[in-house]
């Protein structure tokens, strides 16, 4: 009985700190219920996260991508839509009807529908791309299981025209890549959205903001002038036997790129069934090329406006040239006695630009090139353009043989681009102008023109003259493949030897060829580029000045630039009013 008695004392004693225990326990319960009750936002959102993601899912809509027009507003682009269809099965009522009516729809096997129709997911991808046509007919099933998702595809009504230059889209309509689709994506793409979508059932808004949709794009090029440029170049490429070519159309006077032709070319509506990747490169701004005797006219340009030589300079040509412990010969290892500026020029004499460039001393022959742009971008706004590459004093693998090697044009990189915006710019009175391949940007406010930009004067208005006149004998004396009669013609033909690791090609198909020329030359209003690469023949003035005389006759049509007697006539006639006296017209 003393021990019970114990045991009792000591529940007694024991009791108060259960109770108290009790008690807290109570009140932490009862404050819990009501931060649950009075503050439940924390809570309600936790939860509608989960559930959210249960039924939902973001989905990131691109914007109606804006259009491309050429010069003229001819539409080079177009958007059309394709669907992704899906599926809630939960909320599928008859399987075997639904799977027969989207099996003819879709033309799809009969089992592998019936499988996707009863799966046990929330939401089941059925099929995808598939055309407007077959989303239409899945939508007129009026199905409320069935969800249609938008895929933007981007159609190039032209096919393979100007497609280097146009580009591609990429990603649903999201990216776009080469050419003008992709140096103005972020312009053309507009904004994207995203989008809570309910999978029960999956479907999408049909109505989106008019801010979102991408702005328009007008290019500078002519459709038309686009058109023969690829027709007489895929021509050259064939008859010459050339591995590809590259052709390019400029007016000196703005800038303005009015065809960029490239072959072999693509079909951008069919780009995904290229298997060689090197036709996605536009090698007008994307990859380099030495482009030979082309650059003795900047040689010569950029000795004359540093005043190294003059208008009647000439030196003793004896065939070969020491620099830096490398001998330079001429063409056939000819020696030509005594020659002038144009002899130089229209004979591509290698020495003759060597003794210009030594003259000049290496630091002003350099600066010279790096001033009409060599090296550098021309931001002309085409996709990932290349920088090209003039090596200078200090950089890895320079030396003085290279710097002979770059007075005519070898031993450098440049893009044809790059080299042909330097000879519109002696076109162009020695100014050069910003080239670009936009025209207008059209947004909501309006159209916004490019505006004429000067990058910089690189020649005096004399010296850029005098070489127009150089270029003018080039054409007669040295390359008359390209000579036009009622035309006069400017011109430089250009051949470099295909550089190796192992050093310069031998034999057929071992050079590069083209022709730069504009018109008319006194005050030319287009110049032109041709570039052919692994022709049959080795010259330029044999390959490239022909095909560019063909160019020529299509271009002055095209563009309805007046010869050289209308010239005249049109300047007697302003002459003629400016005469006049005010008030006796």
């Amino acid at each position: 009985m003393p021990e019970r008695s114990s045991q009792q004392a000591i529940i007694h004693a024991r009791l108060p700190i259960v109770a108290l225990f009790l008690i807290i326990l109570a009140a932490m319960l009862i404050v819990h219920l009501a931060n649950f009750q009075f503050f439940p936002r924390s809570v309600r959102q936790e939860l509608e996260r989960i559930g959210s993601s249960i039924t939902n899912t973001t989905l990131r809509i691109p914007a109606e991508r804006g259009m491309i027009y050429d010069r003229d507003g001819e539409p080079l682009t177009f958007n059309i839509l394709q669907y992704r269809l899906g599926v809630s099965p939960n909320l599928v009522f008859d399987a075997e009807t639904l799977m027969k009516q989207l099996s003819v729809i879709l033309d799809m096997d009969e089992v592998e529908l019936y499988f996707k129709l009863t799966s046990d997911n929330v939401w089941e991808f059925v099929a995808g791309p598939i055309s407007a046509e077959q989303g239409q007919a899945v939508a007129a099933l009026g199905d409320i299981s069935l969800g249609l998702e938008e895929i933007p595809k981007r159609f190039y009504p032209q096919g393979s025209l100007a497609a280097h230059a146009i580009g591609i889209v990429l990603d649903d309509g999201l990216i776009g890549t080469l050419g003008v689709e992709g140096a103005y994506n972020s312009t053309l793409a507009g904004r994207v959205m995203d989008l809570s979508v309910s999978n029960v059932p999956f479907s999408l808004p049909e109505d989106r903001p008019a801010e979102q949709r991408g702005q328009d794009i007008v290019l500078t090029l002519d459709r038309d002038v686009q058109f023969w440029m690829e027709a007489e170049l895929e021509q050259a490429v064939k008859e010459n036997g050339a591995f590809r070519g590259s052709i390019i159309v400029m007016d000196p006077r703005n800038g303005e790129v009015l065809a960029l032709a490239n072959y072999p070319s693509f079909d951008p509506n069919r780009f995904l069934e290229i298997t060689d990747p090197n036709l996605l490169v536009n090698p007008a701004v994307q990859e380099t090329f030495e482009p030979g005797s082309l650059v003795q006219a900047l040689t010569a340009a950029a000795a004359l406006e540093s005043g190294a030589i003059t208008e009647q300079w000439s030196y003793n040509d004896i065939g070969v040239i020491e620099i830096g412990g490398r001998e330079f010969r001429n063409r056939y290892f000819r020696s030509h006695g005594a020659v002038d500026i144009a002899g130089v020029l229209s004979k591509s004499l290698h020495v003759g630009s060597a003794t210009m460039a030594l003259e000049m001393g290496e630091e002003a022959f350099y600066n010279g090139l790096r001033s009409f742009g060599l090296g550098q971008a021309t931001g002309v706004g085409l996709f990932n353009e290349e920088l090209g590459e003039l090596r200078l004093r200090g950089d890895t693998g320079w030396s003085e043989s290279v710097f002979g090697l770059n007075t005519y044009g070898q031993g450098m990189e440049v893009t044809p681009m790059q080299i042909i915006t330097a000879f519109a710019t002696i076109a162009n009175d020695g100014v050069m102008r910003q080239p670009h391949i936009v025209r207008q940007v059209i947004g909501e406010d309006g159209a916004i023109d490019a505006r004429l930009s000067t990058v910089r004067r690189v020649l005096s208005t004399e010296t850029a003259r005098f070489v127009k006149d150089l270029l003018v004998r080039t054409v007669r004396e040295g390359a008359p493949e390209a000579y036009m009669p009622n035309y006069t013609v400017a011109g430089k033909p250009g051949t470099a030897q295909i550089n190796t690791a192992i050093g310069f090609e031998a034999g057929p198909n071992s050079s590069i060829v083209s022709f730069i020329g504009f018109l008319p030359a006194d005050e030319p209003e287009v110049v032109a580029m041709v570039k052919l690469d692994r022709p049959d023949d080795f010259f330029g003035f044999e390959v490239a000045a022909p095909v560019f005389r063909r160019i020529a006759d299509r271009l002055v049509i095209l563009l309805e630039i007046p010869d050289d007697a209308a010239q005249r006539a049109l300047h007697a006639v302003e002459a003629s009013l400016r005469a006049t006296p005010a008030g006796q017209e």
